[in-house]
C-alpha cells in the first residue's frame, strides 16, 4: 500500500504568476472618465422603473391586470377592493398554480411574496387612469395659470404686465383624454 503525501494548502504553492493580477494594473486611472454615458443612464432608468421579479400576468378579456402589494398601509388591499379591484384566484389563470397562496387571509389567490394578482374592470380602469393621468394634471396646469394671473392682478400693473403666450396660455386646456387600454386589458 502506497502512502499519500501529506495535504498542503494549495495557497502556499502559488507563485506570483498563479495569483491574481496586481490590483493597480486593473484599476482605472484617476484621469479616466467615470461618468455614465447617456445611453447607460437611460438603461439604468429603464431598469429602475420596471420590476422583473414578478411574472407578467396574461391579459383577461374585459379587465386590466396588475400586482398589488400587501405591505403598503396607505394603499391597502382592502382599499383597492373597495375601488373595484378583484383578487385573481389560482384557477383563473392557467399555469399559475405554483403561485397559489397556501395559508392566511389570501389563501387560494395568486400571490408571490407580498404581492397579489388582481384585476379591475376596464371601464373602471379607464376612468381611474383618466382622472390620474389626464384630469388631475390639467387641473394642476390651470391652477398654475390662475396663480400667475392672481399675482399679476395684485401688482395692478405697477411692476409690469403679464401676457400669457404660447404653451403657457394652453395650460389647463389639454386635448381630449386618451384611451389607456384596449378591449383585452392591455395598457
Amino acid at each position: 500500500m502506497t502512502q499519500q503525501p501529506p495535504m498542503i494548502d494549495s495557497r502556499l504553492k502559488r507563485t506570483p504568476s498563479d495569483s491574481r493580477m496586481d490590483r493597480r494594473s486593473t484599476e482605472r486611472r484617476l484621469s479616466e472618465n467615470r461618468d455614465l454615458s447617456d445611453s447607460e443612464r437611460r438603461e439604468a432608468y429603464r431598469k429602475g422603473l420596471y420590476q422583473s421579479h414578478l411574472p407578467d400576468l396574461p391579459p383577461i378579456k374585459g379587465f386590466h391586470v396588475c400586482w398589488l402589494t400587501t405591505t403598503n398601509p396607505k394603499d391597502s388591499i382592502q382599499a383597492r377592493l373597495r375601488l373595484g379591484y378583484q383578487l385573481i384566484k389560482t384557477g383563473e389563470i392557467p399555469g399559475f398554480d405554483y403561485a397559489n397562496v397556501k395559508t392566511g387571509e389570501y389563501q387560494g389567490y395568486i400571490g408571490i411574496n407580498e404581492m397579489l394578482a388582481a384585476k379591475l374592470p376596464l371601464e373602471l380602469y379607464e376612468s381611474y387612469m383618466t382622472i390620474s393621468h389626464h384630469e388631475q394634471p390639467l387641473e394642476e396646469e390651470a391652477s398654475i395659470v390662475e396663480n400667475v394671473l392672481k399675482e399679476a392682478e395684485k401688482t395692478h400693473g405697477f411692476i409690469g404686465s403679464v401676457t400669457l403666450e404660447g404653451g403657457t396660455a394652453q395650460l389647463g386646456k389639454g386635448p381630449a383624454a386618451p384611451r389607456f387600454a384596449d378591449e383585452f386589458g392591455e395598457a
